[in-house]
């Protein structure tokens, strides 16, 4: 019989971390696989910098910005759920962001992300229900390009089902690793257009077609809210589908499922989107089909970000700090001129 090879790959791919910095704080727990049998694999980061211990993102993946040149090592730790001791592979690959998911390549396929990337250790021999750590080593070269690369670190296990039928369980770490300097891109995004629909068996979906306007990549989160237009009827909030990824200046739609029975409207929608520390809140006037549909498309108001916000107060108080040290070294300097007169 001609042998092949059954590739199960983890849905989630998820760890943390962040740029490099000696303080840290405890990261996300681990990704597992989808492996046969009782108990798992699983892989995260130890730890992520303290500069970036508020953002849900850095909690949950290896989010860099980082100058040509510079090294930086981040801890990983493989979990053995199993009974058994594990040979599990660890390596890194490449990985791209399209059609609004975060995708890794098949095997071993590399990129420019995952060549500048090493593990200390290549295969860890995990006992049965313990642990193993192994370092992930990124190297940046000096003629790096500006831009943003996408990678996976994956922790893998091969078994044998029998009959030539092997089976290759993996997990990974997620990678987005920025090259610039002391200017990072920063992320932005927003909302073309919100559209109400429903489906065959009538229940309601709205979505909302987001564009990256920023430089850095989005994992999309959030929350939809409706309010009757004509009364003080209300619903929700309802969960964006998870899973929507887009690179800078790619656009795709983010799904909300309306898990309740609800008129065809009008509403007044209030959608909530979240990536990392950046928060953004979208309104439009939709209203559903009666039957099976799509209804047109509707124009959308944005808010103000609190990102942007809390871009805005840090820069108020560092400008108020620079006058006010302005202002004092002015006063000392005419105090000393009087004392040396005096």
């Amino acid at each position: 019989m001609r042998s092949f090879v059954l590739a199960l790959v983890a849905a989630a791919l998820v760890a943390a971390t962040g740029a490099a910095s000696p303080a840290t704080h405890a990261a996300a727990p681990p990704a597992r696989s989808s492996g046969s049998g009782q108990g798992s694999v699983g892989v995260r980061l130890v730890d992520i910098p303290a500069d970036l211990a508020d953002d849900p993102r850095a909690r949950h993946y290896i989010v860099d910005n980082l100058r040509p040149g510079t090294t930086v090592h981040r801890r990983i730790e493989v979990l053995n759920t199993t009974d058994s001791t594990l040979r599990v592979e660890v390596y890194p690959a490449a990985a791209r962001i399209t059609h609004g998911a975060f995708v890794g390549a098949a095997g071993r396929k590399r990129n420019e992300l995952s060549s500048w990337t090493r593990l200390r250790r290549r295969t860890l021999h995990v006992p049965a229900h313990d642990t193993l750590r192994d370092t992930v080593t990124i190297k940046v070269p000096r003629d790096a390009a500006p831009g943003e690369r996408y990678a996976v670190v994956w922790a893998q296990v091969r078994g044998d089902r029998g009959g030539g039928v092997a089976l290759v369980s993996r997990t990974g770490i997620r990678m987005y690793l920025s090259v610039g300097g002391h200017n990072p891109p920063a992320p932005n995004f927003t909302a073309r257009t919100m559209t109400a629909a429903r489906g065959r068996d009538g229940r309601a979906i709205v979505r909302a077609q987001i564009i990256n306007t920023g430089g850095r990549a989005l994992d999309l989160s959030g929350t939809l809210k409706l309010s009757s237009v004509s009364g003080s009827l209300s619903a929700g909030p309802y969960q964006v589908q998870l899973g929507t990824s887009l690179a800078p200046h790619q656009s795709e739609p983010v799904m909300v499922p309306v898990t309740d029975e609800v008129a065809d409207g009008p509403w007044r929608a209030t959608l909530e989107l979240r990536s990392g520390l950046l928060l953004k809140k979208f309104h439009a006037k939709i209203k559903f089909p009666h039957t099976h549909g799509i209804a047109p498309a509707a124009a959308v108001d944005a808010e103000a970000s609190s990102g942007n916000a809390l871009k805005g107060l840090i820069a108020g108080i560092l400008l108020l700090g620079t006058a006010l040290l302005i202002i004092t070294n002015r006063i000392r300097r005419r105090h000393d001129r009087r004392t040396a007169a005096a």
